[in-house]
């Protein structure tokens, strides 16, 4: 499969454990409780919750869905940038480079 985006050779699971490591910090940075976060992303609060405290792993969607809401705010972007949960590599990762197979 030919990787037009970069996405698919970037370690996922390693971006998914630093933004579950660091999820409560920034949901607390933008003032928000589990449940408001869930609401916001499509989760269960339970899941934040199980999320947060390492019981379960962060999916790739679901890093993706709160990669979205962080990227929004000033401070958790810049937050997000600082622990390494936002890279120039990720960012890279998401630049179409081959517009051919979107024909």
């Amino acid at each position: 499969m030919k990787d037009a985006i970069g996405i698919c050779r970037i370690d996922r699971e390693k971006y998914a454990k630093l933004m579950a490591d660091n999820m409560a910090t920034l949901r607390t940075k933008l003032g928000l409780s589990q449940q408001e976060l869930a609401e916001a992303i499509g989760m269960t609060r339970q899941t934040i919750s199980a999320t947060e405290t390492g019981v379960r792993p962060l999916s790739w969607t679901c890093f993706l869905s709160l990669l979205f809401v962080f990227m929004q705010n000033k401070e958790t972007k810049i937050l997000l940038k600082a622990l390494g949960i936002y890279t120039d590599e990720l960012a890279d990762a998401f630049v179409i480079t081959d517009l051919e197979h979107l024909k």
